[in-house]
């Protein structure tokens, strides 16, 4: 069995190691992997095993103080590793209970009766994004759809400018990007990215506080938890976290599908003929694509996952990545397959931290796709996309395509 860093970064640049996943799980499925700066941890790369530890966030911890939800350990290095003090703490690095009153608070921002029409906006503003993206002529996807989409939707929940979004992908892409130097070019450069989010975020927090209107920003900046209002280092933390999870899962899933679809233009026939064929795609697509890597929990208690023993205080990363691959769960994992129906996939977690906001990506996917198939004939991918430099997110950093006209 090939023994590799699945931590490493460099891992990734190039794309997903699909071999050593599956080697993984059909050989150790709990992988030991050892640290360079830390203690190891436990890779768990069956759909099952992902499953079971994410259906006991007790027994694994997700929570700050044992090291919170990513192989790094953010009560260290803070929740974006970049050492910062002045960001608090998410509630996805939360447990039960409070975790679930912190996703109590923001459900109903995202509620039928809240969002309301958001579906007929977000239609409108793809067929803008559309209209203004040449056919028959190379493009880069990435700044023309597939960040801008996300963005402008999160822009809308948060209740702030359109035009915002182009901060907000900078800022994102920073956060996320702790391993990559084009994102994190300078500890000098981070510091400024995150006064001018922090100085965003004080604006957003002050004026939700004076004035609430029932978004989401509204919502997490007047939480309270056993009647104590939610401090403003809170609200940072939980703003990066709606930004980070609201943009990468629908950004890279739509990018990355329109690669599948170049690879597979059956596909695409059957879908530009057969539009109900858009409930099982959207799935098929986070699936496939996997945008999310990975997520981190912390053995509260000595247990055991998949045959093997893990101690208390043992960091275990699910590879959702792997999982989404599983020969054990899916037929032909690696096929992109849009009528493919279940089981339920892990792109967007499972169990107590499955994506509060999974409904409204998919809806986004489905609404991208049903409008390009109106437009486009055909997907040309015109060269290998750059990745990011991380073992976080399954990301482009660009995708220059020709899309063909219908």
């Amino acid at each position: 069995m090939n023994v590799v860093d699945l931590k490493d970064p460099s891992l990734y640049e190039a794309g997903v190691p699909w071999d050593v996943l599956a080697d993984l799980r059909d050989n150790d499925p709990v992988h030991w992997n050892p640290e360079s700066d830390g203690a190891g941890f436990w890779s768990v790369t069956r759909h099952a095993d992902i499953v079971d530890v994410s259906r006991q966030p007790l027994l694994f911890s997700s929570a700050h103080e044992n090291g919170g939800h990513r192989i790094f350990n953010e009560n260290e290095v803070g929740l974006t590793g970049a050492g910062e003090s002045a960001i608090g703490i998410p509630f996805i690095s939360r447990d039960p209970p409070i975790h679930t009153r912190y996703r109590k608070f923001v459900m109903p921002a995202l509620s039928p009766v809240r969002l309301g029409d958001i579906e007929a906006r977000i239609r409108a503003r793809v067929e803008t994004l559309i209209a203004e993206m040449p056919l028959d002529r190379k493009i880069d996807l990435v700044p023309t759809l597939a960040a801008p989409l996300p963005l402008m939707t999160l822009a809308e929940l948060l209740g702030v400018p359109g035009d915002t979004w182009i901060k907000l992908y900078h800022w994102t892409n920073a956060f996320v990007g702790e391993d990559d130097p084009e994102f994190r070019q300078s500890p000098e450069a981070m510091g400024e990215t995150l006064a001018e989010f922090f100085a965003f975020s004080q604006d957003l927090f002050a004026a939700r506080r004076a004035e609430p209107t029932g978004d989401i920003a509204s919502l997490l900046a007047n939480a309270e938890i056993d009647g104590v209002p939610v401090p403003f280092r809170d609200f940072v933390a939980n703003l990066i976290l709606v930004l980070v999870g609201g943009n990468e899962t629908t950004r890279n899933s739509l990018s990355h599908s329109v690669i599948a679809f170049s690879e597979n233009p059956d596909q695409w026939d059957a879908l530009r003929a057969d539009r109900s064929l858009l409930k099982t795609a959207a799935p098929e697509m986070v699936r496939h694509a996997s945008p999310v890597m990975h997520m981190r929990r912390t053995a509260t208690e000595d247990t055991v996952v998949g045959g093997q023993a893990i101690a208390k205080g043992d960091k275990v990363v699910l590879w959702y990545i792997s999982g989404n691959r599983d020969a054990l769960v899916y037929d032909q994992p690696d096929r992109f397959d849009i009528a493919r129906k279940g089981p339920q996939h892990v792109g967007f977690g499972a169990g107590q931290h499955v994506c509060v906001g999974s409904r409204l990506a998919e809806m986004q996917l489905r609404v991208a796709f049903d409008i390009l198939a109106d437009r486009v004939s055909r997907f040309e991918v015109q060269a290998p996309p750059r990745r990011f430099r991380s073992n976080f997110i399954n990301g482009l950093k660009n995708l220059d395509v020709i899309l063909r006209a219908a």
